[in-house]
């Protein structure tokens, strides 16, 4: 799966020295990851690569950016986030034209673990602080503390701290047996590509557990009773916002009634159906998705 790696450290205990901080990103061995409107910045070649910048080039976007934050450490170095409002031809000129702001989606799976990473948690807090300009408690305005990771109302009767949020989805394989190794019930809404299936999914909601979310999506999406639900792995999903928890779970009934406000089509895909997907004829999940890995974990336990 993308967008996870266990090298790349938070470094938690240095967001409260801003003014070391300013002096390594500055002067020190440090890089800076831009975003832009929710997009990376990358550099085209073989292969695709994050842009991860140092030197002038990285004290020319500072001073472009209108946010920093400090990302973490990984070995001597450290990492900033920077967004980027309004990009011009200077920004990029380092790259000659070889850079551009991508999609994090589109290029997740071709770039390494550690890069991945950076960039996930570089577009997820620059979209927080674009949406926390101001407080939900009293409306004033806040302004970043703690290196980026809080953001404090400056109204004088209110003060209140606000921390990056994440919101909790759920990401299920529902199977149920059947010959052959089974079946697997899959989904597609609308608005995706053609053809395009991929496991049900919805955000927890207040005071439910994960495994009664489980439930209760693949009931409102499909109409289907399950229970043996399953904790697999997570994924960090920053599009916006959003922290997937994946599940696998053993349906008790097997007729669907799709939600149509919800799914465009549901239905049960036995082993050998799912095994030819790609190609021809349906879609799976992209590369690199928790989706794609539980459909692929199922397809190997024979």
């Amino acid at each position: 799966m993308i967008f996870i790696d266990g090298v790349f450290d938070r470094a938690a205990h240095l967001r409260s020295e801003p003014d070391k901080l300013w002096d390594r990103l500055r002067d020190g061995p440090s890089r800076v990851i831009p975003v832009s409107r929710d997009r990376n910045l990358v550099t085209r070649g073989d292969p695709v690569g994050a842009a991860l910048i140092a030197g002038p080039a990285a004290r020319t976007m500072i001073d472009a950016a209108s946010e920093v934050v400090f990302l973490g450490t990984a070995g001597e170095e450290a990492f900033f986030a920077l967004e980027i409002p309004n990009p011009e031809p200077r920004t990029l000129a380092p790259f000659d034209g070889g850079a551009e702001f991508t999609d994090l989606r589109e290029i997740g799976p071709l770039i390494d673990a550690r890069d991945g990473a950076l960039l996930a948690l570089a577009r997820g807090i620059m979209y927080w602080h674009r949406n926390a300009q101001f407080c939900g408690i009293c409306g004033n305005p806040t302004e970043s503390r703690e290196a980026g990771f809080i953001r404090a109302c400056i109204g004088a009767e209110c003060g209140h701290e606000h921390h990056p949020r994440t919101d909790p989805a759920v990401i299920m394989l529902v199977t149920r047996p059947g010959p052959r190794g089974g079946y697997c019930l899959l989904g597609r809404q609308s608005k995706w590509p053609e053809k395009r299936y991929s496991t049900l999914a919805g955000f927890v909601e207040p005071g439910e557990t994960l495994e009664a979310a489980v439930a209760r999506e693949v009931y409102e999406e499909a109409g289907v009773t399950v229970t043996d639900v399953r904790y697999q792995a997570s994924q960090p999903w920053p599009f916006p916002a959003s922290l997937m928890l994946g599940f696998t779970a053993r349906a008790t009934t097997d007729v669907i009634r799709v939600n149509d406000s919800e799914l465009e089509d549901a239905r049960w895909f036995s082993r050998a159906e799912v095994a030819r997907f790609d190609p021809p004829g349906f879609a799976l999940p992209r590369s690199g998705s928790i989706s794609r890995w539980l459909i692929a974990n199922w397809l190997a336990a024979e």
